[in-house]
This record gives structure tokens, sequence and C-alpha cells, in this order.
């Protein structure tokens, strides 16, 4: 056990390392949004970090960082060309005018980079799980079972990515909803998609008997449901939109499920 809080702790040594490299290009960008896309790369880090120094079965180790590259390379990508070109994000602007331009410079890293960096460290804990443990537990049923859950999550997030992308891009859809595809079961297929991938990274952890990473999978369903997504981006949406108050009757937040009457 001593073997993997040490590991546990190189793979923290390495986000802030690379969180830390974030803000300095941040301070002269004068841009904290850069933060955004480099969330996935985090978990990347961590995940190399860990699969380079583990012994669990070579098998799973290398499915389950297969699975972390294709879904962080993804998101990278997607967030990347999001914001590309677009000025800060109108929380930071906001943190900015909060706490003054003269300290936000170096508050920004408490409050951002190194926050963020210790959240992707906690959440980071089914990926070290599954490869420290179970060396001579070969890949089993339940291992299945994560990579469906983690097929299932993927699909959600990035078709729901992918429709909301192509719905904004054409100009009579503006300020309008998107109440079609997967955002007819959901309001926010996208962030159940992201907790689900977490889930199935959560199941590998289990297959090889550790079960104390499900805190890991809790902290990132909260997170995403009452913290940075849902719930943050519903305050806005509710002002911007006036027939969201109607999509809300009609369509689960988090869960998909069939539209009510």
């Amino acid at each position: 056990m001593i073997n993997f809080l040490l590991l546990y702790i190189q793979g923290f040594l390495a986000i802030i390392i690379l969180m830390s490299f974030l803000w300095i290009i941040s301070v002269f960008k004068k841009n904290v949004s850069i933060v955004d896309p480099f969330w996935s790369i985090a978990f990347i880090t961590a995940g190399i970090t860990y699969f380079l120094n583990t012994n669990g079965s070579q098998n799973r180790k290398i499915l389950v960082l297969l699975l972390l590259l294709v879904w962080g390379i993804r998101l990278f990508l997607y967030l990347g060309w999001r914001n590309w070109g677009k000025s800060e994000d109108f929380r930071y602007k906001q943190f900015r005018k909060d706490y003054g331009e003269k300290r936000y410079w170096w508050f920004s890293f408490f409050q951002v980079f190194l926050l963020q960096g210790i959240l992707a460290w906690l959440i980071s804990a089914p990926l070290l799980a599954a490869m420290y443990f179970g060396e001579n537990i070969p890949l089993q049923l339940i291992d299945f079972l994560a990579c469906f859950v983690w097929l299932v999550g993927f699909i959600f997030e990035s078709r729901g990515d992918y429709q909301l992308a192509k719905f904004k891009s054409k100009e009579e859809n503006k300020n309008k909803l998107l109440t079609q595809g997967l955002w007819k079961f959901t309001r926010h297929p996208n962030y159940f998609g992201d907790a689900t991938v977490w889930l199935g990274f959560t199941l590998f952890s289990i297959s090889v008997n550790c079960f104390f990473p499900i805190f890991s999978f809790a902290l990132m369903t909260f997170l995403i449901v009452k913290v940075s997504g849902v719930t943050l981006l519903e305050k806005t949406l509710i002002n911007k939109k006036p027939d969201y108050k109607e999509y809300i009757k009609k369509t689960n937040a988090f869960f998909p499920w069939f539209p009510k009457k």
C-alpha cells in the first residue's frame, strides 16, 4: 500500500507540473481559459505516470490506458477547437473583475490551476488501482462490462458534443434550443457521458478488488451535476433562453429517458 500511495503522489506531482506550466502561459496571455482543454490532459499525464510505474495485469493496463487516451485526446481536441480564437471565458472574466486584475494573476494559480489539478488527481484513483493491483487477475467479465459502460459514456459525450456543435454552426439556430438527437432524452448528454466514462474506469478498479476509487466516480459526478456542469450552465440558460423552462418540464436533466408529455 505504501508503494501505491507513493505512485499516487507521483501522479499528483506530474499533474501539478503540467498545471504550473499552463498557469505561467495564462499569466502572459492574460487568459485563464487555456486550462479548460487541458483538463483531460491532466488525466492522461497521471495515467501515463501510473502505467510506467506499475506491475498490474499488462492487458488491463494497456486497455485502460488506450481508453483513457481516446477519451482524453478527443475531449482536448474538441475543447481546443471550441475555444480557439475566443476571448477569456465569462466565468474567469468575472473572477478577474471580482478579485482585481493586479492580484488575479497569482490568485488564479490557487483558484483555478491548483484546484483543478487536485480534483483531477483525486479522480484519477481508479486508473492507478486498475494498473497497480491484479497482477495475477486476467481480464474477466467485469472488465468487459467496464468497456461497455465506457463505450456508452463515450458515445453520449462525443455524439452530444457533435450534435450541439453542428446545431450552433447554423445561423438560423441562433438563440434556439437543441431538443433533438440525444438532447431529446437528456438536457446534458455530454455531461452524462462524461460521468459514465468514469464509471467505466471505476469498474476496472473493482475488477481487481479495489473498491475505494468509487469515491472518484462520485466526486466526478458531483462536480458535473452540482458544481461546474449542469447547475451552473442551467442558471445561465434559463435567463438567456425563454423556452428553456418548457424544455426542463419535458426532458430529464441528467439521466436519459423518454420526454414527458
